[in-house]
């Protein structure tokens, strides 16, 4: 189990801002995953309430990793999340990374951005060996992009969801 003592940092690109959530942004991240479109290929259903934006951010925290609410520099906008859940310490450190963006933001480079900071964090700080990621077969978006990041995939399906991982050595090596 991870250190309850590991502190998350605030992440900045050239673009955003990530900052870890907590439950003062639980109106944000209620309007977020409000929305069908950021939570169609997530294990959630849109929210319906308050109270349901409480819990996802509850999940984050009392969970082995983090979650950061990513911020727009430009209009301070809330605009997605990022982060990794299920942080484990053993033979081989993991951790799977998990995201999301809100529709007006697509196709603008933001995630890919977002994530190779918050990739190289998990390498560097968390020593993690090998990041996982799990995507429905139908978004494309994202297979993309893990893909544009090194993560190989899995050959076979895993409850109808496609497995990828990177491995600590194979980041960076087209950056």
């Amino acid at each position: 189990m991870p250190n309850s003592n590991f502190i998350f940092p605030e992440i900045a690109t050239e673009r955003l801002k990530l900052i870890i959530l907590t439950l003062d942004h639980t109106d944000a991240v209620f309007k977020h995953f409000s929305d069908e479109d950021v939570t169609r290929f997530m294990d959630i259903s849109p929210c319906k309430d308050k109270s349901e934006a409480e819990e996802i951010i509850r999940f984050h925290i009392e969970d082995t990793g983090c979650r950061w609410g990513i911020f727009s520099k430009s209009n301070t906008d809330f605009i997605g999340t990022c982060g990794f859940h299920c942080w484990i310490q053993g033979e081989q450190h993991r951790a799977e990374i998990g995201f999301d963006l809100a529709k007006e933001y697509w196709g603008k480079g933001i995630m890919q951005e977002t994530l190779k900071p918050v990739i190289d964090f998990g390498f560097k700080h968390m020593s993690l060996d090998i990041i996982e990621a799990t995507v429905e077969q139908e978004n494309d978006r994202s297979i993309n992009l893990l893909q544009k990041l090194n993560f190989e995939r899995e050959p076979e399906l895993r409850d109808q969801l496609i497995y990828f991982f990177l491995l600590r050595e194979h980041w960076g090596l087209t950056f």
